[in-house]
């Protein structure tokens, strides 16, 4: 496999470094963070099929999935941990990761285990019917999270397991939503539907809501949501802004929006 490069290849600032190899990050706010990533953010939005073009060719050119989710993972640690400190509550419990089968739970594996070695308290959720994600690279992080001591860990794979679960949600300092990305269609299923009430049910309680990529169940492409949707006080999106979040409905169900970088190369971002 070829070797690449862990600075911003192509379209990257030069000399800027991405999440994983930042260890800066950490320390900013997320006025700090916004700043640090400007260059993701002044991109032209896209879309969610965009998107996924764009992750396939950049593994084609030889970015492995995994360094992907590595970045991805790192940029929602640190926007965790900012999202906690901004809002008084970094050491008021536990950050609560909800995780789907698939590269968005992967995502929150990877914040997971990073916010651990920050000193948080996590719990990450596995929702989902399998007892492991059901994608190569989230699979990946799953088994590295299982033998971390730090992180406590529980699966739930249907709606009873969901409900008893979130019994005390309203005591986490933060819940990140990484159940599912881009790709929802029509009204959720169990188990992720009560997940993502569960989700809201914590926000209305007023713990902050971070979402991974987009909330869960909102369309990266026209922001329409599904049935239910999540609600988040802040969503990280990564490497363009996303057309569906600009719009209205994406607007008011995203909160506030940080874009990232995860090092896409130049040539595999085209169109």
């Amino acid at each position: 496999m070829p070797t690449v490069p862990t600075s911003r290849p192509g379209s990257e600032r030069p000399g800027d470094l991405l999440p994983a190899d930042d260890p800066e990050i950490f320390e900013l706010d997320l006025r700090g963070l916004r700043s640090r990533w400007a260059a993701a953010a002044d991109r032209p939005p896209m879309t969610g099929t965009a998107m996924t073009g764009v992750d396939h060719r950049a593994q084609a050119l030889g970015m492995p999935g995994e360094q992907l989710m590595e970045h991805a993972g790192a940029a929602v640690a640190a926007a965790a941990r900012a999202l906690a400190i901004d809002t008084d509550r970094w050491d008021r419990g536990p950050i609560v990761i909800l995780c789907g089968p698939g590269n968005n739970g992967g995502d929150g594996l990877v914040a997971a285990r990073r916010l651990a070695a920050l000193g948080a308290r996590v719990v990450v959720a596995l929702i989902a019917g399998e007892a492991r994600p059901s994608t190569r690279d989230a699979g990946r992080n799953w088994d590295r999270i299982v033998r971390d001591e730090r992180i406590t860990i529980v699966h739930a794979a249907v709606a009873r397991d969901v409900a008893l679960f979130g019994r005390g949600i309203d005591k986490a300092a933060i819940v990140v939503d990484a159940l599912l990305g881009t790709g929802v269609h029509g009204p959720l299923r169990e188990p992720i539907r009560s997940a993502v009430e569960l989700v809201n049910q914590a926000r209305s309680a007023m713990v902050p809501v971070l979402a991974v990529d987009t909330p869960t169940a909102v369309d990266l492409t026209s922001g329409d949501p599904s049935d239910p949707a999540i609600r988040a006080d802040l969503t990280i999106t990564f490497h363009r802004p996303k057309l569906g979040l600009l719009t209205r409905n994406g607007k008011a169900l995203a909160g506030r929006v940080l874009v990232a970088p995860i090092g896409i190369p130049a040539e595999a971002d085209r169109g």
